[in-house]
C-alpha cells in the first residue's frame, strides 16, 4: 500500500541535532518538589525540554476502573492512586514559572479534550501526542488545530492507524514528527526494532523520533545512527521508586550520560561524504610508499 500519495513533503531540518525530552511523566508521585528536581536533572544532564501527562480523571477512566482495587501509598483503588499522582492547576502554574526560570522548555500530552484546552493556558511550543490516543480521532483535530509543532508516538498502533493520524495533522497545516515507539513497560532489546524508524521516515516522508521504553541506553544511542529527529526517555531520581514507569526510566546521571553520548554519535556520524581527512594526510605521506599507478 502507498501512503505517501497524500503527503505533504518534508520541510527541511533548522537543527542538526536530535531534540532530547526528559519524560517527567508521573515519576513526580505527585510531589512539585520531587517535579523540580527532575527538572534541574534534565537541564543538568542537557536534556532540551521536559514533558508531564495531563489528565481529567472522570474522561480518561470509567467510574467502574477507578473504584476497582489497587494498593498504592495512597490508598486501595486504582482511583486513590490516580487523583494523588494527578497535579492541579496550582502544581502546573508553578511548573510553567520554575521551567521560564531554569531557562528550558516544557510541554504535556494531553490524554482527553478538557486537559488538551487546559494546557493551552500555558502558551507551550509543543504538543504531544501518546500512543494509547494516536486512534482519539476528535482529540487529534483539536490539538492539530492549535498548529503547534506535535510530537506523535506510534507504540501499538497499525500503519493505517498511524496514516490516519497524519492526515489529520496534514488536513490542519499543522507541523507534527513521529515517534517510533514500543508501549511496553519495560521492553525487551527484540521488541526495540529501530529499523522502524527509516521505514515510517519512507512511509510517512516526515521526521521520526523515537520514544524509549528499554531498559538501558544503548538502543536509544543507537537510534541517533538511524537518524531520529527527537529522541524521549522517561526520567527518575530513582529507579526503585514506587511507580509503573520507574523501571524503564533513567537516573539523572544515566541521562547525562544519555545526552553526552548522542552528541558523541552526531558528531562521529559526519556527512556520508568519504573524503581524506586533515588528519589522515601526514599519515599518508609518511605510510603511502607506492605510487598509485594502474597496472594491466
Amino acid at each position: 500500500m502507498d501512503y505517501k500519495s497524500s503527503l505533504a513533503p518534508l520541510k527541511e531540518r533548522d537543527e542538526m541535532s536530535a531534540f532530547i525530552i526528559a519524560e517527567v511523566g508521573i515519576n513526580h508521585n505527585g510531589d512539585i518538589d520531587i517535579a523540580k528536581k527532575l527538572i534541574d536533572g534534565a537541564l543538568f544532564a542537557g536534556a532540551n525540554a521536559v514533558k508531564f501527562q495531563k489528565r481529567t480523571l472522570e474522561k480518561v477512566y470509567t467510574i467502574e476502573y477507578l473504584n476497582s482495587p489497587r494498593e498504592s501509598p495512597w490508598g486501595k483503588t486504582q482511583g486513590d492512586q490516580k487523583r494523588a499522582l494527578e497535579f492541579k492547576e496550582k502544581d502546573y502554574n508553578e511548573i510553567d514559572r520554575y521551567c521560564k526560570e531554569k531557562g528550558i522548555a516544557w510541554f504535556a500530552s494531553a490524554w482527553d479534550l478538557e486537559s488538551a484546552e487546559f494546557l493551552k493556558k500555558y502558551d507551550l511550543k509543543y504538543n504531544k501526542v501518546p500512543s494509547a490516543l494516536l486512534i482519539h480521532q476528535e482529540l487529534l483535530k483539536a490539538i492539530a488545530k492549535q498548529k503547534k509543532y506535535t510530537f506523535i508516538s506510534t507504540g501499538m498502533s497499525t500503519l493505517e492507524e498511524i496514516e490516519r493520524a497524519v492526515k489529520i495533522f496534514q488536513k490542519n497545516d499543522c507541523p507534527f514528527e513521529l515517534m517510533h515507539c514500543n508501549s511496553a513497560y519495560p521492553i525487551r532489546d527484540e521488541e526495540v526494532n529501530l529499523k522502524v524508524i527509516p521505514f515510517l521516515r519512507e512511509q510517512f516522508n516526515c521526521r521520526v523520533g523515537y520514544s524509549g521504553h528499554e531498559v538501558g541506553l544503548i538502543a536509544s544511542v543507537a537510534a541517533v545512527v538511524f537518524g531520529v529527529t527527537s529522541l524521549e526517555r522517561h526520567i527518575t531520581l530513582d529507579r526503585a521508586m514506587y511507580g509503573s514507569d520507574q523501571a524503564a526510566s533513567i537516573e539523572i546521571m544515566g541521562f547525562h550520560r544519555l545526552v553526552s553520548y548522542v552528541r558523541q554519535v552526531e558528531v562521529a556520524s559526519g556527512d556520508s561524504i568519504k573524503k581524506i581527512t586533515e588528519s589522515e594526510l601526514k599519515v599518508r605521506d609518511k605510510l603511502r610508499r607506492y605510487k598509485d599507478v594502474e597496472t594491466e
